[in-house]
């Protein structure tokens, strides 16, 4: 089996911190996410989410969790294989995101462990924070490929 490139279980220790370059959320993005997913007044109709308890036109909080996945997989994480959800604990959004925003993340690594169940793969729980902004993720966990497979 050939080796994937990217950061494997044993790469990843606590405390260790991560960051993504910046991503600019614009108004037709908001519309198509929301027409899509979360189709309401204050995600797709300006003059409607002006009356609303927002005040004005912004993103729904699940697009800007999604804004954060594709955030972690842009940054500096690089987990061989990729980044498999494995679980989310918490998720918040204090503050809406408005067209025009960018948003970056800044992850930290909370726990490290391989799996008893499957010794090819572990996980490791992160704490994800959009940079003063709007989403917070604490305690993703993800499950990572591990380096080597002893299969005897």
């Amino acid at each position: 089996m050939s080796q994937l490139s990217g950061r494997y279980l044993e790469d990843f220790a606590v405390g260790q911190t991560f960051s993504s370059g910046r991503l600019r959320i614009d108004k037709e993005q908001i519309f198509a996410f929301a027409a899509e997913f979360d189709p309401q007044p204050f995600h797709l109709d300006e003059a409607a989410a002006r009356h609303s308890i927002f005040g004005g036109l912004c993103a729904s909080g699940w697009h800007t969790a999604a804004v954060t996945m594709r955030l972690l997989l842009d940054s500096d994480l690089n987990a061989a294989g990729g980044l498999i959800g494995a679980g989310l604990d918490e998720c918040w959004w204090p503050r809406p995101v408005r067209p025009g925003d960018e948003l970056r993340i800044e992850c930290e690594v909370l726990d490290v462990r391989p799996s008893k169940s499957r010794p090819e793969q572990g996980l490791v729980k992160l704490r994800a924070a959009q940079e003063g902004h709007s989403t917070g993720l604490t305690t993703v966990g993800s499950v990572v490929r591990r380096t080597v497979v002893a299969l005897c």
